[in-house]
């Protein structure tokens, strides 16, 4: 019996949705922790193609159980949309998904007040997905959200919701001109949400705990990745909730006394989406390169990712805050053109070396990287099963980066299918995922 936490070692889009479906298949439970459906976990399997929102990608292994906890901001018209793409893919949702009667509920009023504050930024502006994520977060920690058990008794939940719009309609009109909001349609359509969803709505904590009793694992997911955490990434450019391990305690419900090990999930080169600082940038050719052959596009979005060179200042930080067991390295073979490959090994800020990563968002964007230039492979890494297949050079720019952030490399995606995955045999992932 083991829980497993898998976080973003990065700033998101590390690839964690293909390591949980291949994590998947030794777990019974994989439980997602955090986020709304910004953020998109991509899936390939043979030829199909699953992008998933706010669903766990174990859904996709048959017989196993998908869970979404109370640190999830639910947009119920979202979530039934990718039930019924689900269904009719031919994968099961009835009996195999379970939704916490604690997760806070998206409204249409969240993403019209999330558009109006983006624009009202201008050129400070965040780069949200205007999908009312961070203002239904908002709203759970102002103490006035409404949550999936307000479903539950339609009554009570139509006076909760009537009372919550007032105060909305006075803060839009005040705020942003904006025109009041149709009290009685939005009743009903969440009513009808209601009766749809009422099946899958229960206790997830309590859930959990009945499944560590009997001896089931659980594999535990976020969204995002640690720079973007709302305590410890580069505030104010980050998300609404915490993306970093903790999240996993608090967003299920579960004691940190049973997590079994934290798995960090780390591109080989580095991406970001939205504004804010990124150190190793680049641009030009190489970040064309790199955009093109890890099609580094918003899976939700479809926006460009900025693109860079891989940042051991990060993966060093991620470790320390994310107790990480094992790293978790994606898309190596995006890099397999390259004759060189710089590696950031820490920072300069007015010439001084850096020890600790900054607070200020104003600092990281006048860092100066120091760079390590480390030889390319020139060969093709792409597919491979077996670590001593990987070309040398390749075996020693992973070596190098596990030295650097004195964390072992447990396992390497060599491709977007389950087979095109390295476990490595004497890594502490393995006792883990048979157990």
């Amino acid at each position: 019996m083991s829980t497993v936490v898998v976080v973003g070692a990065q700033w998101g889009d590390e690839g964690k949705g293909k390591v949980v479906d291949y994590l998947a298949a030794g777990f019974d439970i994989i439980a997602r922790y955090q986020g709304g459906h910004n953020a998109g976990h991509t899936v390939v399997l043979d030829e199909r193609k699953f992008i998933l929102q706010l669903i766990p990608s174990g859904i996709l292994r048959p017989g196993k159980w998908a869970v979404i906890g109370s640190g999830v901001v639910l947009d119920p018209a979202a979530l039934l949309d990718e039930m019924a793409a689900l269904e009719k893919s031919g994968v099961e949702v009835a009996g195999r998904l379970f939704i916490s009667n604690r997760a806070h509920l998206i409204f249409p009023y969240h993403r019209e007040l999330e558009r109006a504050a983006e624009a009202a930024l201008g050129a400070s502006k965040i780069g949200t997905t205007a999908r009312g994520i961070g203002p239904t977060y908002e709203d759970k920690m102002g103490r006035r959200g409404l949550r999936t058990c307000d479903l539950m008794e339609a009554d009570r939940f139509e006076k909760k919701l009537s009372a919550l719009l007032e105060h909305k309609t006075a803060l839009a009109r005040a705020l942003y001109g904006k025109a009041g909001l149709d009290t009685p349609r939005l009743v009903e359509q969440y009513k009808h949400y209601a009766e749809r969803l009422r099946p899958f709505i229960t206790d997830v904590a309590a859930l959990l705990a009945e499944a560590r009793r009997a001896g089931k694992s659980t594999l535990c997911e976020g969204a995002q990745g640690t720079m973007l955490d709302v305590d410890h990434g580069t505030y104010p450019f980050v998300t609404s909730s915490n993306a970093t391990a903790g999240g996993a305690c608090t967003g299920l419900g579960i004691p940190p006394a049973a997590v079994s090990a934290v798995l960090g999930v780390t591109k080989a080169y580095a991406t970001r989406v939205g504004s804010g600082p990124f150190a190793t940038e680049i641009t030009g050719p190489q970040a064309d390169l790199l955009r093109e052959r890890g099609s580094e596009y918003g899976a939700v979005t479809g926006r460009p990712r900025r693109c860079g060179w891989l940042d051991l200042m990060v993966l060093r930080y991620s470790a320390m805050l994310n107790g990480i067991s094992s790293l978790v390295v994606t898309k190596l073979d995006v890099l397999d053109q390259l004759a060189e490959i710089p590696v950031c090994t820490g920072y300069r800020y007015k010439g001084t070396p850096l020890k600790e990563m900054p607070p200020e968002a104003e600092v990281l964007e006048g860092v100066e990287p120091d760079y390590v230039t480390r030889p390319g492979w020139k060969a093709s890494t792409r597919g491979f099963a077996d670590y001593e297949q990987l070309p040398a050079r390749a075996r020693d720019y992973l070596k190098f980066v596990a030295d650097q952030v004195g964390v072992e490399i447990g396992l390497i995606s060599t491709g977007p299918q389950r087979q095109e995955t390295i476990l490595l045999p004497n890594s502490q992932l393995t006792p883990l995922l048979v157990s």
